[in-house]
């Protein structure tokens, strides 16, 4: 059984494949004050009951979290082959910006998953503590994207900034016309984002000589995704089936 393992900003997502099939998933947040120990304890409880680990492969966007997650590999699972996205790693995937190394590795992951799966060109937008819109190429190629502030981030800044409005649950409202304060701040939020991706979704487009998908992932996709003309597929695991398709190049 190969571990998937994405370490976020917000949210860790942990993957249990039995060959091409996810036969189990986990979202646990990201603490990076969490120590290796308190790691494989979270990791040990939620294995529990479920086949025994052959593989790992994982990706970080937390310097702090990778480097605990890094002596708990060696403390705990140090004879299980474990591959960490990072330079070096062989993904198959080039990446045409200017400069490669800043490019985050679940980025690459996800574009690797979405050519595998959809083809190309494509776009993937993943909505998590940023959105990021990636554009992938006939051939597989990184060719670089947009990256906006995420949903959760804005919400949390403008209750802060403006002393007269809070933190609201993200839902749909009864009408993109607020008749109060928690109706206006939702459509705002969801309309708004909604709108976001459509717009820079069609300016990519401009620059393309095809679109084969646009592909959402993400914790907060599934609440943006009804609400997006553009958007042609959600895929929920995808960052999991990058990092499944990553450990086997690599064996």
């Amino acid at each position: 059984m190969l571990l998937a393992i994405d370490v976020g900003n917000t949210n860790t997502v942990l993957g249990l494949f039995d060959g091409e099939p996810l036969t189990a998933s986990w979202r646990i947040k990201t603490d990076g004050r969490t120590t290796a120990d308190e790691l494989v304890l979270t990791y040990r409880g939620l294995l529990e009951g479920q086949s025994k680990v052959t593989g790992i492969a994982m990706c970080s966007t937390v310097p702090a979290v990778l480097s605990e997650m890094r002596l708990m590999l060696d403390r705990y699972y140090s004879g299980i082959p474990t591959i960490i996205i990072e330079p070096g790693i062989k993904t198959g995937v080039p990446i045409l910006t200017d400069n490669p190394k800043e490019v985050g590795a679940d980025r690459i992951v996800n574009t690797l998953a979405a050519h595998h799966l959809f083809g190309g060109p494509c776009i993937v937008v993943d909505f998590g503590t940023s959105t990021n819109l990636d554009v992938v190429s006939a051939k597989g190629e990184f060719l670089g994207g947009a990256l906006a502030p995420g949903i959760e981030i804005s919400l949390d800044a403008l209750a802060q900034r403006a002393a007269q409005l809070r933190k609201v649950e993200l839902v749909r409202p009864r009408s993109p016309i607020g008749k109060n304060t928690v109706e206006a701040l939702q459509s705002g939020a969801l309309y708004g984002f909604a709108g976001q991706v459509d717009g820079l979704v069609d300016r990519i487009r401009e620059e393309l000589d095809e679109l084969t998908a646009v592909v959402a992932t993400g914790g907060l996709a599934p609440i943006v995704v009804p609400e997006s003309r553009t958007i042609t597929h959600h895929e929920p695991d995808l960052t999991l089936i990058g990092l499944r398709l990553v450990f086997e190049k690599n064996q």
